[in-house]
């Protein structure tokens, strides 16, 4: 018999409580959010389009046991499969995450909030089709209110500090607005965001050398997949932890966060959706989004003066502490995993060759002696202005300034970019290119017919908002493959 410690028990954390007050009751009325959420759909379904090119990504899809159909369940878009919704999420996620060209958000913490929609989306499609309709309108507000969650605790929190991975935002955030949408009360709301603190926490040793590899390209899948499953759980009326984070010795915060307690500047909001950076050019880590587009410019300019990569005998690269933190790397690079978190690589490809894609990173691409000779020729340097920038909330700049010097003792002057194309600073000039993304990607995977029939469902908001989550899922189905 299971014993009732209801009397004695603490109140639930603060933490809890305002996450699982948010979702519950706050309304989103911020025409700016549901906007850049509506790109934010599209940019994100398309990244998991172009990661189906990749056999390293596909391998990992589907049931868990191979010819396993889920009446009713959840689709994956682009594949034919159709799962419960925990697996269907990391599917989902997976394939979202895959080349890390989905939206980023910087901050003490970074991270990509929409891994969250591996989640929101099985969810969504699994109630539409087994229990009760809900429209791509609730698909994107809590989408906005997952941003919210993983961004604001993001602000001032570094789970990097202290060796953990930032999926576990993702599995926070998706976990509290799958418990919404499962309809749990707040109690059960409450519940699932505890049994979140208590679980395992991913570790940060997949993102750094010598142990850099491919699980952090499907980490995020595992997190979300992880919140939808733990919601699932407190469906069913299991107990929670209300102390999770601030039990003594054994909560989060003894035992995982080194005795340090959460920090939070602000109330939750729409902040983070309204001000996340979209990766628009380049599938590249973000503290190095403004150094290719640098790098870009100068490749250009040595072609204009006539100048040789043989003739570079320098090249600085003045950027912020992140950057220095995370993608500063000398030596060997074991795998694409490493190459597209290292900004030497990064900024190498594109003065040799005047473009990064996500192919750029493979072992055909990176056999070229060139690339390593060049990034034997960088030096990073951190400029204290720009690691001030970056953590202004008013700013979010990433900056990156690029000086070659070549051999006869000449230089190119510097090329500064502040803010990178996907910023909100520059959204107007992201639109587009967005929207052109999102075609490139469809066509990767549909004929003209379907991507016609995707294009008209989604360019319009409002009639986006009104489909049924189902009919917007199904036009993803492939009709070939």
């Amino acid at each position: 018999m299971t014993a009732n410690f209801e009397g004695v028990r603490p109140p639930p954390d603060k933490v809890l409580t305002d996450i699982a007050d948010y979702v519950l009751q706050y309304r989103i009325d911020s025409g700016l959010a549901y906007d850049t959420a509506h790109l934010c759909l599209m940019d994100t379904l398309g990244c998991g389009m172009e990661a189906l090119d990749y056999p390293a990504c596909t391998k990992l899809l589907g049931p868990i046991v191979p010819g396993t159909v889920v009446p009713n369940g959840a689709r994956v878009p682009g594949t034919a499969f159709e799962l419960d919704p925990v697996q269907a999420a990391f599917n989902i996620g997976a394939m979202i995450r895959w080349l890390d060209f989905n939206d980023t958000w910087l901050a003490a913490e970074w991270g990509h909030p929409s891994d969250n929609l591996g989640g929101i989306l099985a969810v969504c499609d699994w109630l539409s089709r087994a229990r009760h309709a809900l429209s791509m309108r609730d698909v994107l507000t809590a989408m906005i209110k997952a941003h919210e969650i993983q961004g604001v605790l993001a602000l001032e929190n570094s789970f990097n500090a202290v060796g953990l991975d930032h999926v576990i935002l993702v599995k926070l955030a998706t976990a509290a607005v799958s418990a919404q949408l499962l309809g749990l009360n707040r109690v059960g709301v409450i519940n699932t965001l505890s049994q979140c603190f208590v679980d395992g926490q991913a570790l940060r040793t997949y993102r750094h050398a010598p142990n850099t590899g491919s699980r952090k390209s499907w980490a995020a899948g595992d997190a979300t997949s992880r919140g939808v499953r733990l919601a699932l759980i407190s469906l069913t009326k299991e107990m929670g932890y209300p102390a999770a984070l601030t039990a003594p010795v054994w909560g989060f915060y003894d035992a995982t966060f080194r005795g340090n307690t959460f920090k939070l500047n602000r109330a939750y909001g729409s902040y983070v959706m309204e001000n996340v950076l979209f990766k628009v050019s380049f599938p590249a880590e973000f503290h190095a989004q403004t150094a290719v587009e640098a790098a870009l410019q100068l490749h250009r300019m040595m072609a204009e003066a006539g100048r040789k990569p043989d003739d570079i005998a320098g090249i600085t690269i003045r950027t912020h502490g992140a950057a220095i933190r995370i993608i500063d790397k000398k030596g060997p690079l074991a795998n694409p995993a490493d190459r597209d978190h290292c900004i030497q690589y990064m900024v190498a490809v594109p003065l040799l060759f005047g473009r990064l894609t996500a192919q750029d990173y493979e072992d055909s691409v990176a056999a070229d002696p060139h690339i390593d000779a060049l990034r034997e020729k960088m030096t990073c340097v951190e400029d204290e202005a720009f690691t001030r920038d970056y953590y202004d909330p008013e700013k979010r700049a990433i900056t990156n300034g690029l000086t070659i010097r070549f051999s006869d003792g000449s230089s190119l002057p510097e090329v500064v970019v502040e803010y990178p194309v996907g910023h909100r600073n520059r959204r107007t000039e992201a639109v587009p290119l967005l929207i052109e993304k999102f075609r490139t990607n469809l066509a990767r995977r549909f004929d003209e017919e379907q991507q016609r029939r995707i294009l008209d469902a989604s360019l319009t908001r409002a009639q986006l908002e009104s489909m049924p989550v189902r009919d917007y899922v199904d036009l993803y189905v492939p009709e070939r493959d």
